[in-house]
């Protein structure tokens, strides 16, 4: 990420969200729900396991309530913007498709002109590793539509024709917070914007939808396990979803947490227990209880671009995010029929910093659970290298076709 986009970042992750904000008390949200039980869940609230604690002196959870932030805008840009210019475009032709392992000048200038749009394909090296195919991946889904659980990972010569194309990411919310975050469900895509300029733009995976029983870990400090000294282990129940809708981050914790959800690193709450983090596990498909999985190796740098107070909306593919409003996640239950397997009180270290939070209500229920710059074409360079080189095994996995579980450290929340 350049020197300007964290120069863009607040400089106070503790700051207090928007006054235009309403604090939604737990038990309204639990009357959003209506039959929905409410049993311990994952809203983190910090202390509890000597981190520091920084709340707003009431409520628990940050919702958008007022009319104007849930006011669908009467004019929606396309993702998609296009650059107008005079001058013709100068093209690179590639004359091979580019996969993991393969290496050159050719690999460099297409991992150049990712970084330039806002994905993150890792530093232009010239070697197509697993950053780069999960920021072709992202590419595939956003910019040509590629079905979520179907993009390639490759550059073909057409392809990399289309990239270098004059064509800019743009937010469809152009006037929301000046940093917010952008998750389309459909796509399975994230995207981070600073004034407007994409500053991150990810591959993720959402809630599968899916009913899930299972052993959980609760850390000292997250919902359920506040006050307690020793990680809590216990069997719950939930519903994998991942509401859209409009919503504020509240919370930031740096480092590793496990929750009711699951396992999670460097999480960003922003509704109840969802929150986005960094996972090992990050398929093509579905696979939290409810949180928005993006690739480990950037969820430091992401909680970086995010501040609490931002806002996050969320398109689920059928409304507008202000349509649906502010909704909470279905809250999970106690497992009636769970029987102890554990031999241990704790899956992970617990090595983590509280950085921003806010007080949970005090009945229980919380939760299972996102002006263009013109665009240069690349330079005309000589003709790409053929050379072919082992690339290191990194922690992205090749697509997967089917619906890994949630819960873990390794399945993330």
């Amino acid at each position: 990420m350049n020197e300007t986009s964290r120069r863009q970042r607040p400089p106070d992750r503790d700051r207090t969200p928007n006054q235009a904000a309403k604090w939604l008390p737990a038990i309204a949200a639990a009357g959003l729900l209506g039959t929905v039980v409410l049993a311990g869940v994952a809203l983190g609230g910090g202390g509890g396991d000597g981190t520091a604690e920084r709340v707003p002196a009431d409520g628990a959870f940050v919702v958008d309530s007022s009319a104007s932030a849930l006011t669908v805008p009467a004019s929606i840009p396309d993702v998609i913007g296009s650059v107008a210019t005079t001058a013709p475009v100068v093209k690179v032709p590639l004359e091979r498709t580019l996969s993991k392992g393969l290496a050159g000048d050719d690999v460099k200038l297409v991992q150049q002109r990712l970084t330039e749009l806002g994905f993150v394909p890792g530093p232009a090296d010239g070697i197509y590793g697993d950053q780069t195919i999960t920021a072709i991946w992202a590419y595939e889904k956003l910019v040509l539509g590629t079905a979520s659980n179907a993009p390639t990972g490759k550059v073909t010569p057409d392809m990399w024709d289309q990239l270098q194309e004059p064509f800019v990411i743009q937010p469809r919310r152009p006037n929301a917070t000046p940093n917010h975050t952008e998750v389309y469900l459909p796509e399975q895509v994230l995207a981070i914007y600073h004034d407007n300029q994409p500053v991150m733009i990810t591959h993720m995976s959402s809630g599968s939808n899916e009913q899930w029983c299972e052993e959980v870990t609760i850390s000292p400090g997250e919902y359920g396990n506040r006050d307690g000294e020793e990680p809590l282990v216990r069997g719950e129940c939930g519903i994998s979803n991942t509401p859209g809708g409009v919503f504020t981050v509240y919370r930031e914790v740096e480092g590793i947490r496990q929750s009711a959800l699951g396992g999670m690193w460097n999480p960003v709450y922003f509704n109840y227990g969802i929150a986005i983090h960094g996972a090992l596990n990050v398929p093509l498909q579905g696979a939290s209880h409810g949180c928005i999985r993006i690739p480990l190796n950037i969820s430091e740098t992401m909680q970086e671009l995010i501040g609490n107070g931002d806002q996050v909306f969320v398109w689920d593919g059928d409304n507008e995010p202000e349509a649906i409003g502010s909704p909470p996640p279905t809250f999970n239950w106690i497992d009636p029929d769970y029987v102890s397997t554990s031999t241990t009180t704790s899956t992970v270290p617990e090595t983590t910093t509280t950085v921003a939070d806010a007080t949970p209500a005090t009945t229980q229920a919380p939760a299972t659970t996102q002006a263009p710059a013109t665009t240069q074409a690349p330079a005309t360079t000589q003709a790409p290298a053929t050379t072919q080189v082992p690339v290191p095994t990194t922690t992205t996995q090749a697509p997967a076709t089917t619906t890994a579980s949630g819960g873990g450290t390794d399945a993330g929340g």
